[in-house]
């Protein structure tokens, strides 16, 4: 089991901070970055071999790799997103050869606690399909990615749909299993080849309909996706406590 961490994006509403940094570089404690949490997270689970995916101000995680490599004894591979203006179905698909054989997936601006990874990876021993980490504690809002949960497993994961219907929010960790990536792979390329402004939830969507899609709840954790001032600053409250 590998770890991917998605790391391509701009960061655009977190500016002037991020004209010249990877928004996952951003600090959330005196010590550490966003990704600093991610690779530490993913290290404390056994997890040793790490893809980034990077495109803008990637010299700046190229040259931060060797750091995580010392602090958590990991070993970092940088996979170069050249379309970083795209959205990131396409970012994923650059890491294809990656989660072939089985990875957790991280969105690089993703602040959550590692008991995340250890239930994705203990559901993952009697689960074969593909598993969302599923925030069904919190109050829903209308820019949640939302996921809609049948009899068969996901039926539907995207912010444009009711909160009534909803099960709950994607938080931006997923486990895919080696059995699912050659299709994973093919719904990204149908993806951003449809439209490039696309996500990779738009591909999962795809495997949701094939019924290859389950969620494995967070629990009342507190985590946070870091899009604006405001989600940075809860981002380091959150840091300190993990």
């Amino acid at each position: 089991m590998r770890g991917v961490i998605l790391a391509a994006g701009q960061g655009q509403r977190l500016r002037p901070d991020t004209d010249e940094l990877p928004k996952t570089l951003l600090p959330v404690t005196g010590t550490e970055t966003i990704l600093d949490t991610i690779v530490r997270g993913l290290a404390e689970v056994d997890i040793r071999d790490i893809a980034i995916t990077v495109g803008h101000a990637a010299d700046r995680i190229r040259d931060h790799a060797s750091e995580l490599e010392t602090r958590y004894g990991v070993q970092i591979t940088i996979v170069d997103n050249d379309k970083p203006h795209w959205n990131n179905a396409y970012s994923l698909w650059t890491a294809r050869e990656h989660y072939s054989t089985g990875a957790l997936l991280v969105n690089g601006d993703t602040v959550h606690p590692t008991s995340i990874e250890r239930s994705l990876l203990a559901a993952a021993e009697t689960d074969p399909r593909l598993l969302l980490a599923l925030d069904d504690h919190k109050t829903l809002t209308d820019e949640a990615m939302k996921v809609r949960v049948g009899p068969g497993g996901v039926e539907l994961i995207h912010k444009r749909q009711p909160v009534a219907t909803a099960a709950g929010e994607y938080i931006g960790v997923s486990l895919i299993p080696a059995g699912v990536a050659e299709d994973l792979t093919k719904a990204l390329e149908a993806t951003f080849t449809r439209d490039s402004t696309l996500y990779y939830e738009d591909a999962y969507q795809l495997l949701a309909e094939a019924g290859q899609i389950g969620t494995v709840s967070t629990g009342p954790v507190a985590w946070t996706e870091v899009d604006d001032h405001a989600d940075w600053a809860l981002a380091k409250t959150i840091a300190e406590g993990l």
